[in-house]
């Protein structure tokens, strides 16, 4: 069953066909209306249950980490000359 909060098929069961080890992880091999899809095992009832919270703050810390290292140093963000607007 696909349990990712933000999936278009959440809630429904699908019908696995085969499942493919990568190095990002398990991935099954669906059928969704009579074509093979690929769905991470992270989105299904048999991976960890995905976070409800869409601006957790583990994903904002991150976030912001990464404009600091893309920020130019000693420029305030939003003063870096580009227009943001």
């Amino acid at each position: 069953m696909i349990t990712h909060p933000f999936h278009p098929l959440k809630g429904q069961r699908l019908t696995v066909l085969f499942s493919q080890r990568k190095r990002t992880g398990l991935f099954f091999v669906c059928e969704v209306e009579g074509r093979r899809r690929v769905t991470s095992q992270e989105w299904t009832d048999r991976g960890v249950p995905a976070s409800t919270d869409r601006l957790a703050v583990d994903g904002l810390t991150a976030a912001r980490s990464l404009v600091d290292a893309i920020e130019p140093s000693g420029t305030p963000p939003g003063r870096g000359g580009r227009h943001r607007g």
